[in-house]
């Protein structure tokens, strides 16, 4: 069991330029101290992460990220609405944010998030700096959801994992950019469209997918296994390991038996783990509602089926 003794380890870790992965309510993130440009820079050479793609930075509550950015009236109530929570805004840079240009990818945005995971606060408000934390795997593979996914895919580039159990949603979080004329999700997540529009009081854009990214997981490929895939698939082929949803079920791998998309998005990336563990080369993949978390879910299937980009 992870201690108040290791959290204070990891918190000197981040301070010293340390790598420190730790969970959220999400997926485990990789973080390193957002200050320290040496540090920022070595996240993405330990995830071997293109330099051109954001990292998002984490507070332990929502004051501290409205010192770092520019938030509207309405950047504010979305973040009071989800924070702490499976959100990321985009917004400004305040002129005198203290966070790593780098970390920001050379843009004037910063995108922040309030982890709502009790390990996470703790070491946020230990370490008290902000954080940057990617997902805590080699770039463009499937996201760790457990501590022993960041073991088998980072092992010893990392100074400290601290180990909080599964993760409770198991999708990234959901980034909206305050950046242009109206709300804009980046990228679907552990927040639905329709509760951010609630939020808001207005319709919000969609934009998924970007040559320079404004945000993380904009990248056409990206969350991909070793196997290769094959979605909506109503059954397997020979030679496929079948991911099934709902009724549509081959064998062990299911993302809900109920067919409930919030139990599915938190099996999403353990189950392509535990796939990718058996050596398969083909993994074929049930269709997923597109309503609530599903939007979340196809968007992680699809880059994951992509053709593999250079990462």
């Amino acid at each position: 069991m992870t201690s108040a003794n290791d959290i204070a380890a990891a918190a000197d870790a981040l301070k010293r330029g340390e790598l420190v992965a730790f969970p959220t309510e999400t997926v485990y993130g990789l973080g390193a101290d957002a200050t320290d440009d040496r540090a920022v820079a070595s996240v993405f050479v330990v995830k071997g992460r293109p330099a051109f793609n954001p990292l998002i930075v984490h507070v332990a509550e929502a004051e501290a990220a409205f010192r770092l950015g520019d938030f509207s009236g309405e950047a504010r109530r979305l973040a009071k609405a989800f924070w702490p929570g499976p959100l990321t805004i985009v917004v400004k840079r305040a002129g005198d944010c203290p966070v790593s240009l780098l970390a920001s990818a050379g843009l004037p945005s910063i995108a922040l998030r309030v982890p709502d995971h009790p390990m996470a606060l703790e070491l946020l408000r230990a370490v008290d700096r902000p954080v940057v934390a990617p997902s805590a795997n080699p770039s463009g593979r499937v996201s760790p959801t457990a501590a022993e996914h960041v073991r088998r895919g980072l092992g010893n580039k990392v100074a400290i994992v601290l180990d909080g159990g599964r993760c409770r949603v198991g999708v990234e979080s959901t980034v909206v950019s305050f950046l242009g004329e109206r709300p804009t999700i980046l990228r679907p997540g552990g927040v639905a469209r329709d509760k951010i529009e609630a939020a808001i009081g207005a319709p919000v854009a969609v934009e998924t997918h970007a040559a320079r990214p404004h945000a993380p997981g904009q990248l056409a490929s990206h969350y991909a296994p070793h196997a290769e895939l094959r979605l909506h698939a109503e059954a397997p082929r020979n030679g496929e390991v079948y991911l099934g949803f709902g009724g549509r079920d081959f064998g062990p791998y299911n993302l809900s038996r109920q067919g409930d998309v919030v139990e599915a998005a938190a099996n999403l990336f353990r189950l392509l783990h535990d796939i990718d563990a058996t050596g398969a080369a083909k993994i074929a993949v049930a269709p997923v509602p597109h309503h609530g978390l599903g939007d979340a879910i196809n968007d992680r299937l699809k880059r994951a089926a992509a053709p593999r980009e250079a990462q």
